[in-house]
């Protein structure tokens, strides 16, 4: 099972807005009819006990059977998962405090997908009519990038972001697997570049830096609307580089390597640091703009998807070992050391990029052998 997220045109703003207002008052009508019958009886109610309850209103609210019965089980599933009686309240009125985004779940039974369009050169363009009330259809366009004829839909959840932009979140089986190369890689986390691998290449992600003097200015401005779309930027091209680098890793290596670096460990201060607390959290910034969480995550359902091996591994004292001849007695050590990116080791004489070296003996220590030279490489 797969999950493609597509734009939805700007044109069905306020027939998406008036829906899900619809949405809303199912998820409230449910949550306080919940949490009433829990008071009386003690139970909860399950999906299938709130089916029968809102049984026909589908009709008066212009939505079809199958999605009140997604928003039931939607309802079920996060009182269990929270461990809450009651859930937040859902609204999408303008002048709330706490606005709730838009959301239209939608079944299989549901979902029809109509054509697929060539827009230019190379953009497409896909229609899917969606079933309503009875006799009452939704026909939406939305920008294409995985062409959806390829594909077999299962279920799609429209979504809205905090720009007022509507997404469509589409379930897929049967997609085309990627096949994942012969070669084998390691990598080291860290700062100055986000992901180094043992073949030398290099992922860097300063963009919150990049975009930092232009937000700065959107923030005493208090343009909401700016501030939002420069935070858009930042992350859609965060996760853009990221996407492109662990695409290329899976097609070239049928093993990757990544070091366990720890976020909480850089950015929390410790009950044992003598150091304040902020001195520690200078990093945060540096740490949130790397996109290690991120990183992993693409990695570990790529190669799941691909049917290559994936593996993290304690990165201890990768740093200040020679991955030729194993030595640590001249390599960069402590927190001075933490500036020297090239260092030449006293028993070998072979000179050594910092990351580099790193990424080959966490390569090494996925091989479960010592670092006392990576072949192959």
């Amino acid at each position: 099972m797969k999950t493609l997220k597509l734009r939805i045109r700007d044109k069905h703003t306020d027939q998406l807005n008036r829906l899900s207002g619809a949405v809303n008052f199912v998820w409230n009508y449910i949550n306080d009819l919940s949490y009433k019958h829990l008071q009386k009886t003690g139970k909860f109610f399950s999906a299938y006990d709130l089916n029968e309850y809102t049984k026909g209103s589908g009709e008066l609210l212009g939505l079809h059977s199958q999605t009140i019965q997604a928003i039931n089980e939607t309802h079920a599933k996060s009182r269990r998962q929270f461990k809450k009686t009651k859930l937040n309240w859902r609204t999408n009125h303008s002048n709330s405090k706490r606005k709730s985004l838009g959301w239209l779940p939608f079944k299989q039974s549901a979902i029809k997908h109509i054509a697929t369009h060539v827009t230019g050169k190379k953009g497409l363009k896909s229609t899917l009519q969606l079933s309503l009330a009875k006799g009452q259809k939704l026909v939406i366009d939305l920008w294409d990038s995985y062409n959806l004829s390829l594909y077999q839909i299962n279920t799609l959840e429209i979504v809205q972001d905090s720009r007022n932009r509507w997404y469509a979140c589409i379930t897929v089986k049967d997609y085309p697997k990627q096949q994942c190369g012969i070669g084998r890689v390691g990598i080291d986390l860290g700062l100055k570049d986000s992901a180094t691998a043992s073949n030398g290449d290099k992922l860097t992600i300063k963009q919150t830096l990049k975009y930092a003097k232009a937000l700065a200015t959107a923030q005493r401005a208090n343009n909401k609307q700016r501030v939002k779309a420069i935070h858009a930027k930042i992350k859609h091209t965060r996760q853009d580089l990221i996407h492109k680098f662990t695409t290329q890793l899976v097609k070239d290596n049928a093993l990757i390597v990544v070091g366990d670096v720890q976020t909480t460990a850089i950015i929390q201060p410790r009950k044992k640091d003598k150091n304040k607390p902020k001195k520690r959290m200078k990093l945060a910034k540096s740490v949130y703009d790397a996109g290690w969480f991120e990183l992993k995550r693409q990695l570990t359902y790529k190669c799941e998807n691909a049917g290559c091996r994936f593996e993290i591994v304690s990165e201890r004292y990768t740093t200040q070992t020679c991955s030729c001849c194993g030595d640590t007695s001249s390599s960069p050590k402590g927190r001075a050391g933490l500036r020297i990116r090239e260092w030449t080791c006293a028993k070998c004489g072979i000179r050594h990029d910092r990351d580099i070296n790193a990424a080959k003996n966490i390569l090494a220590v996925g091989l479960d052998r010592l670092a006392v030279g990576i072949p192959l490489l």
